[in-house]
């Protein structure tokens, strides 16, 4: 009996320590992300000009914009993440309040702001995203889904896509694709509104309200759109190599095809062959924009990072875009990240973009009634522009500060000015900060 349970202690003791010894043969595995990032963005916009699309490619451009945004990385194991990005963007906009510039206190103006409730508004996105990495870290899946809403606009996103690492992880490809449905409220512009089918033209209110001037026979050949939905598709691929222990390249080609409404129902279009109409200083719309339905767009783009020691990093960009509309563009840009110290890096940096116009664009009172599409909208037209910036990021590395349970990460501040050729003006300020779960 003593034997017996001997021998019994001995097997039983054997068995754990080859399980002990097998465990200890399996190959550590990594976790993608260790612990939950939340990331806190925020940036402010503002811009001025005078070639405002609502008012037919005249009036004030003014417009600010505050958007906030949250993400959340949530690891769900070794090898998925979960992604929640939630962002509201709250704008108000001297232009687009001119939709109905006759519900303010002071005369109708293209370069004076209306008060009524055009003159804000508020978008908001949620974005999902699950990626999935396997076991070597060499493939890489990822799935999304989006949703967006406006006062006259909503939309919904599917993409997904999937990246490839070999040559030791020297080199990857990938291919990416989304479909976005887009849906509109169409909302036109205040006067035109009178003149649709059923509508009771110059014995509508606003017009036995005001006196018409210029031409008091005001009766614009207005119908209104057909449909009210835009779909995009899109499909990228993408090629990176590192080149040197200093040297890396990417390439980048982007097809997309967009169908439906593609021009923006409360913009307005003045024709040189129509005599003008004005109550007080606003002259009434001839018509809104309109564009073909269809669109596609073609860019292919590369960048070449250079590191050329500690303290300096040179990014370059550059992209070539072109559309059957017309539009031929190119971008190029360049960063030179500076390490001042360990935990802060400086970022100055420029960009440059110019553009052929738009086969349908038009300034203003430049189109005339027979044709078949025509928009005042600038940024369909030919322009050049410069963007300026500098940034600082703060990174600790060891999570030192806390707040509550989060330690952070890094913070990120920057601001660019923006200028187009054409007049606007814009400055943009952007702010991060990350924390880490711990």
């Amino acid at each position: 009996m003593k034997n017996n349970l001997l021998i019994g202690l001995f097997v039983i003791f054997s068995s754990i320590a080859f399980a002990q010894d097998g465990d200890s043969t399996k190959t550590y595995k990594k976790r993608v992300l260790e612990n939950t990032e939340v990331d806190f963005l925020a940036s402010y916009y503002t811009q001025e000009g005078d070639n405002a699309a609502v008012s037919g490619g005249i009036g004030t451009e003014h417009l600010t914009n505050v958007t906030p945004t949250v993400v959340v990385s949530i690891p769900l194991n070794a090898d998925d993440v979960l992604t929640i990005d939630g962002e509201v963007s709250a704008y108000t906009s001297a232009s687009s309040s001119n939709v109905n510039p006759f519900d303010g206190d002071q005369a109708a103006d293209p370069f004076v702001a209306s008060t009524g409730a055009s003159s804000s508004d508020t978008w908001t996105n949620l974005t999902g995203t699950f990626t999935h990495n396997s076991d070597d870290r060499n493939d890489i899946w990822s799935a999304k889904l989006a949703v967006s809403t406006e006062y006259d606009y909503f939309s919904l996103g599917l993409g997904g896509s999937y990246t490839k690492l070999f040559n030791e992880k020297n080199t990857e490809v990938s291919v990416t694709a989304n479909v976005y449905l887009d849906n509109w409220k169409t909302i036109y512009p205040y006067e035109l509104r009178p003149f649709e089918d059923g509508g009771r033209g110059l014995t509508d209110g606003l017009f036995r309200r005001y006196t018409i001037t210029g031409n008091q026979n005001y009766n614009p050949d207005f119908v209104a759109l057909d449909g009210t939905s835009r779909n995009s598709y899109s499909v990228g691929f993408g090629f990176s190599q590192i080149l040197s222990e200093r040297f890396q390249g990417s390439l980048a080609l982007d097809f997309v095809q967009q169908e439906g409404l593609l021009s923006t129902p409360f913009q307005r279009v003045y024709f040189k062959d129509v005599e003008d109409s004005f109550i007080e200083n606003f002259q009434l719309a001839d018509d809104i924009e309109r564009l073909p339905d269809t669109r596609f767009k073609v860019a292919v783009g590369g960048r070449l990072n250079y590191y050329l020691n500690e303290t300096f990093v040179v990014r370059t960009y550059y992209r070539y875009y072109t559309d059957d509309w017309g539009i031929r563009s190119n971008t190029a840009s360049i960063e030179v990240p500076i390490k001042i110290a360990q935990k802060f890096t400086l970022y100055p940096s420029y960009r440059y973009y110019d553009q052929t116009a738009a086969d349908y664009f038009a300034p203003y009172e430049e189109h005339v009634s027979t044709d078949e599409f025509y928009s005042s909208d600038y940024d369909l037209s030919e322009f050049s522009a410069n963007q300026y910036g500098f940034g600082v990021t703060y990174t600790d590395i060891f999570t030192q500060f806390h707040l509550w349970q989060f330690g952070l990460k890094s913070i990120d501040l920057k601001y660019h000015y923006y200028e187009r050729n054409t007049g606007l003006q814009a400055n943009i300020i952007a702010a991060g900060i990350k924390f880490v779960l711990d």
